[in-house]
């Protein structure tokens, strides 16, 4: 698989990263647990060697399943991205966001011993703390760079001018930000910034939480959010277009939508969530897509930036993301 590099001096990664939340939604599950063991160890076979989790993901679960994954070897191979300051109660409702300083140290010395490392190779804020400084936040990551305990930092959902004066403190290799044809917020001055830095661009929800794969009709965990919801009939309209580009190129929706977020830079990495090994293929297929200027034109045609209805979160989620302000 083709590699590519999280900023100028960040890790060199695959194209396709694999999103592992997924793996720990919902209730506790053995079966579960096993199928995400086996999409893990899929994926590092198949070339995805840059692994994403949170802390919070199931309350750590995630990164403990990250732990029985990785098997002898992998882990000298493998890009662990993980992300702290997300607060959940134990029935795993959302608090808040938590990037002070002591917390930061504390959060990775729990990571570290969940996942069985001794270091973290890309270590970001889940989002931006309002109550803290970005400068102290990525301050008290750099000492852990110096410490050993983290390679690099990266950053989640910041806007240009926090993105700045975090770069000013400690190089950031990426940023961590919805990037998809229904989400292309990033493009107003967010990507123009990461460039002039030397960021690199790890895009999530790159599915649009499941409206791009071509399969969603409505309901599930998403069903709540404005796009699945009073939105849904306009947006699968949106789909049916894209699914006829797709169509003429022996694709599936979900490959063609990957395959244009990777041709939208060599800068630009896809995050793929997925919780069964079957999922694996799939993602291979899209980073193999080449997709020419005349596909990207009619991509375009089909999917014109801000064709796509309602917002990516209601009103209070979205107030909290500073890419949005």
């Amino acid at each position: 698989m083709e590699k590519r590099r999280l900023g100028t001096e960040g890790p060199l990664v695959p194209s396709i990263g694999l999103g592992c939340g997924p793996m720990s939604a919902g209730t506790p599950d053995p079966a579960r647990d096993e199928n995400g063991v086996a999409t893990i160890r899929a994926a590092i076979d198949a070339g995805i060697t840059l692994v994403d989790t949170g802390d919070f993901y199931g309350n750590g679960h995630n990164e403990w399943l990250i732990r029985r994954a990785l098997r002898d070897g992998d882990r000298d191979r493998v890009v662990i991205s993980d992300k702290f300051g997300g607060l959940r109660d134990p029935a795993g409702r959302f608090l808040g966001i938590d990037a002070r300083p002591a917390h930061v140290k504390s959060a990775l010395a729990y990571s570290l011993q969940r996942l069985g490392v001794d270091h973290v190779d890309v270590y970001r804020p889940a989002r931006l703390d309002p109550a803290v400084p970005i400068e102290d936040t990525v301050g008290a990551v750099a000492e852990m760079v110096e410490a050993g305990w983290v390679r690099h930092i990266g950053l989640s959902e910041v806007g240009a001018d926090t993105l700045r004066r975090a770069n000013a403190v400690h190089p950031i290799a990426d940023l961590q930000i919805e990037y998809s044809l229904f989400s292309r917020g990033v493009e107003r001055s967010i990507l123009a910034t990461c460039r002039e830095l030397g960021v690199g661009v790890t895009a999530y929800g790159v599915l649009a939480q499941g409206l791009l794969t071509g399969a969603y009709a409505g309901g599930g965990e998403v069903g709540h959010l404005p796009r699945h919801g009073e939105h849904l009939a306009a947006n699968l309209a949106l789909v049916d277009r894209l699914r006829a580009v797709a169509d003429a190129r022996g694709a599936t929706v979900a490959q063609l939508a990957v395959a244009w977020v990777l041709a939208q830079g060599d800068d630009v990495v896809a995050l793929v969530g997925a919780s069964r090994p079957g999922r694996v293929a799939d993602a291979v297929a899209a980073a193999d897509l080449v997709l020419t200027d005349a596909d990207l034109a009619a991509i375009e045609e089909a999917v014109p930036a801000g064709a796509v209805a309602g917002e990516r979160y209601a009103a209070p989620l979205m107030a909290m993301l500073d890419s949005e302000r």
